[in-house]
C-alpha cells in the first residue's frame, strides 16, 4: 500500500468548455499532487488549480488515467459525475484518416501530435516556415532546448500533425522544404485551428484570483432550459457526429470550411469555422439527386445551443430516406411540427402573412406566403428571445424542410414553454391553424429550385 498523501484531488468538466478537465486540489500536500499533474501536461491556473485541455478530444481518457496514477500515489481523487460518465464512454474513429488502426494505436499517435504542439506552444519547438501542400499543411522548424536541436518537417494539423524527416542543422531542413514548397511557403507557423484556439482559451479562461485569495470552488453547470444552454463547441459536435455516422463521410477543401455529406450524396452539412458577424455558421441542405438543386435548407449561427444542434444532427442521422426530398408545406405538416407547442399550449398568433407560436423567451413562426413561392426565404423561424429581431440565435428554414426535423427542432423548446404555461394559460386543442390562413396542398407544390449551394 502506498503511504498515504495529505492531498485530495477534484476532477471536473471544464465550466464553459465542453472536454476540457479540471482539477482542484486541498490538503497540506496539495504541492505533491500539482507536480504530478503538471508532470502530466495539466495547466497551471492557481496554486490550487489547474486544467487539462488537449486538441484530440481526449480529455476524459487522460483525466481518467491521471486519476489511477495519483491514487496509486496515496492521493485522494474525487471525479464529478459528470466527468465520471464521459470518462467511461468508449470513443470511436470511424474517420480516422490512417485506417487499421487501433484504439490504443490512433490514442499513441494523437498523443505525440499534442507533444508536438506542447512543445510549440511553450517555445521550444521553433517554427520557421509553413505551406500547405495540397492536402494538408506542412511546416519546418527547429528544437531549442539544451536535449534536442534538430531541425525537423511536420505534415497535418491539431492531432493529426507528425515528424516526417529530422535534419542537422535548419539550413538543410530549410533547403529541403523549399526545394519541396518554394512557390507556396510563408514564414512562421501557421494561424491555429479552431480546435488549438479552443484548447488555449480553455487554459486562459479561468482567471487566476488576486493575490492571496483561494480559487472559488468549480461546480457542476447549473441545469438551464434548452434555448439558454451553452453553445458548447460545435466543431467537436460535428467531429462526434461523423465517428459515430459512419454513412456521412467529411471533406475539408479549405481552411475557413468543413463539409459532411451522406453516402447518398443527397444531404450534405457545411460548417463555416469563422463566420463574419451576424453571419450563419452552419448550412444543411437536401438534393433529389447528388447531381440535383437544392429541395431544402436551413442555416443557424454559432451561438445556437449544444442541445438544439445535436438534436438537429440526430434528425439527420435518423435515416429516413425522405429527408433529402423534404416535403411540401401543408395544414396537415405544419400542425406535425408544430404540435409540441400546440400541447404546451404556446400562443398562437396572426400577424399578416405570418403565423407565431410564442412563450417569453422563445418562439416559432411560419411566413405562408413564402410557404407557397419557394423562391422566397425564410419560410420558418425558430429562435430564443422575445422576437426574431431580439434573438440570441435564430434558425431559419426553407419551404421543404422536412416536418420531422421541424418537430424535433421544435420539441427542444416545447419543454420550457410546458413549465411556464401550465401555470398561466390552459392547453389548447384542435388545429392551431386558422381558417383564413391557405396553404398549398401537396399535389400541387411547387419545387424549389435555388440552385446547388450545399
Amino acid at each position: 500500500m502506498p503511504e498515504s498523501i495529505d492531498a485530495f484531488v477534484i476532477l471536473a468538466n471544464h465550466p464553459t468548455h465542453r472536454l476540457a478537465v479540471t482539477a482542484e486540489l486541498d490538503g497540506s500536500q496539495a504541492h505533491i499532487a500539482r507536480a504530478a499533474l503538471q508532470a502530466a501536461g495539466w495547466t497551471t491556473v492557481t496554486d490550487t488549480l489547474l486544467v487539462l485541455a488537449r486538441i484530440d478530444h481526449e480529455e476524459p481518457y487522460w483525466a481518467k488515467q491521471a486519476a489511477k496514477r495519483l491514487t496509486a500515489e496515496g492521493i485522494a481523487v474525487e471525479i464529478a459525475p459528470r466527468l465520471s460518465a464521459a470518462m467511461n464512454q468508449e470513443k470511436t474513429w470511424a474517420h480516422y484518416p490512417v485506417p487499421g488502426l487501433t484504439s490504443s494505436e490512433i490514442r499513441a499517435r494523437s498523443d505525440r501530435a499534442q507533444k508536438i504542439h506542447d512543445d510549440i506552444l511553450h517555445g521550444e519547438l521553433v517554427i520557421h516556415a509553413h505551406a500547405h501542400d495540397g492536402h494538408e499543411m506542412a511546416a519546418v522548424g527547429t528544437y531549442c532546448t539544451s536535449r534536442n536541436r534538430r531541425s525537423v518537417h511536420l505534415l497535418g494539423e491539431a492531432h493529426l500533425r507528425r515528424v516526417t524527416a529530422h535534419f542537422d542543422t535548419p539550413a538543410q531542413a530549410m533547403l529541403a522544404f523549399e526545394e519541396t514548397h518554394a512557390h507556396r511557403m510563408y514564414p512562421g507557423p501557421a494561424r491555429l485551428t479552431y480546435i488549438e484556439r479552443e484548447a488555449t482559451l480553455a487554459r486562459s479562461s479561468l482567471a487566476a484570483p488576486e493575490t492571496g485569495k483561494s480559487a472559488a470552488p468549480l461546480s457542476e453547470p447549473e441545469p438551464v432550459p434548452v434555448y439558454a444552454a451553452d453553445p458548447g463547441n460545435h466543431d467537436a459536435l460535428l467531429d462526434d457526429f461523423l465517428d459515430a455516422h459512419d454513412t456521412w463521410h467529411k471533406w475539408r477543401p479549405r481552411d475557413e470550411s468543413t463539409y459532411a455529406v451522406h453516402e447518398s450524396q443527397t444531404l450534405r452539412i457545411e460548417r463555416i469555422h469563422e463566420p463574419l458577424p451576424g453571419e450563419n455558421s452552419w448550412t444543411v441542405a437536401g438534393y433529389e439527386s447528388p447531381v440535383s438543386d437544392r429541395m431544402w435548407h436551413l442555416a443557424f449561427p454559432d451561438t445556437t445551443p449544444e442541445p438544439v444542434v445535436r438534436t438537429l444532427l440526430d434528425s439527420l442521422a435518423s435515416g429516413d430516406h425522405d429527408l433529402a426530398l423534404g416535403s411540401p408545406i401543408t395544414a396537415k405538416t405544419v400542425a406535425q411540427a408544430i404540435e409540441p407547442l400546440t400541447q404546451a399550449g404556446w400562443e398562437t398568433t396572426i400577424d399578416g402573412r405570418c403565423i407565431r407560436w410564442a412563450s417569453p423567451h422563445a418562439g416559432v413562426q411560419l411566413d405562408t406566403f413564402a410557404a407557397q413561392n419557394p423562391y422566397l426565404n425564410p419560410t420558418w423561424l425558430i429562435w430564443a428571445g422575445p422576437s426574431p429581431q431580439q434573438a440570441t440565435w435564430v434558425v431559419h428554414a426553407s419551404a421543404y424542410t422536412p416536418a420531422q426535423v421541424l418537430t424535433d427542432l421544435v420539441e427542444c423548446l416545447a419543454p420550457e414553454a410546458g413549465h411556464e404555461n401550465d401555470r398561466t394559460t390552459p392547453r389548447r386543442a384542435g388545429n392551431p391553424l386558422q381558417a383564413s390562413v391557405t396553404l398549398p396542398a401537396a399535389a400541387t407544390a411547387i419545387k424549389p429550385t435555388t440552385g446547388r449551394k450545399p
